[in-house]
């Protein structure tokens, strides 16, 4: 499975050297589904010749891989993806309180250097594991990903205050009910981004949009966050996008980066592209 709309010519987006993909997924043979996740992508899987084609194609240069829903706690998938793309890939896999330092150091040395947490369905840890993920993570030097319905995040902030670890607030916050620019919400979202440690990723926008092309609902809140700390706003393709089921309604890669880079302020999109990764990841400057 690659971008419906891959045709093999060169990218026309502007993309700078050392742009980093930072959310995607990617799925090797022999890694089967696990109870409690959703199944995995449809046949053939999105493997790494396919994303570097995707790679190719868009003129991104390096990858932060995602540990997929589908395999839950087990990050073998995961570490075969980061073997099989060498050093243009690092890895956020899935971590609990019982992940001893012995295992830590084994996964930071397979290029492993965020943990996630989803408070979705399918979700391998949900946000009852927050305090002791952040705990481990922050111990080793990782970053976490957080994912959860933004739209509960006042109920969530003072335990999101009190992280130590880096970590970024996925796909647009996932504001499933509406939130307004102006809304409380967002005033919280600033509110993590001011204490120092809290990024604000641009992946997914379908997936927290209701109303779909061009995401005008999203694009409000989004470019109120860019605007007000363009150095805490990172990027991804969502790639391959598993909560689309039709062929026909797979986005096109380049138009989608686009959209959503657009709401970035004038002169932004580097940073976000390059250095704010970087940053965030920790991982070696271009």
């Amino acid at each position: 499975m690659i971008a419906r709309k891959l045709t093999g010519l060169p990218s026309t987006a502007p993309f700078p050297k050392g742009a980093v993909d930072t959310q995607m997924h990617m799925y090797l043979p022999g890694y089967p589904a696990l109870p409690g996740g959703p199944g995995l992508p449809q046949d053939p899987l999105p493997d790494a010749a396919a994303y570097r084609q995707v790679m190719d194609w868009m003129g991104v240069d390096r990858v932060i891989i995602t540990q997929g829903n589908a395999h839950q706690k087990d990050n073998g998938n995961l570490l075969a993806c980061l073997d099989e793309m060498r050093d243009c890939a690092w890895g956020v896999a899935v971590i609990d309180g019982t992940t001893d330092d012995r295992q830590m150091a084994e996964l930071s040395a397979r290029r492993v250097v965020g943990a996630r947490i989803m408070d979705l369905p399918g979700g391998a840890l949900n946000l009852d594991h927050l305090e002791e993920v952040d705990a481990r993570a922050h111990a080793a030097g990782w970053m976490m990903a957080v994912q959860f319905n933004g739209s509960d995040i006042l109920t969530h902030l003072p335990r999101l205050m009190a992280l130590k670890s880096r970590w970024v607030l996925d796909h647009h916050g996932k504001f499933f009910r509406g939130a307004m620019p102006d809304a409380p919400q967002i005033d919280a979202v600033l509110q993590l981004i001011d204490k120092g440690n809290c990024w604000f990723k641009f992946a997914g926008v379908y997936e927290s949009s209701q109303q779909g092309w061009p995401f005008a609902d999203i694009e409000g809140l989004s470019r109120r966050i860019a605007a007000h700390a363009p150095e805490r706003i990172v990027w991804g393709t969502n790639w391959p996008h598993n909560g689309i089921a039709r062929a026909e309604d797979y986005p096109d890669e380049i138009e989608l980066a686009e959209l959503v880079l657009d709401w970035l302020p004038e002169g932004a999109r580097d940073r976000v592209l390059v250095s704010n990764p970087e940053e965030l990841y920790r991982i070696p400057p271009v």
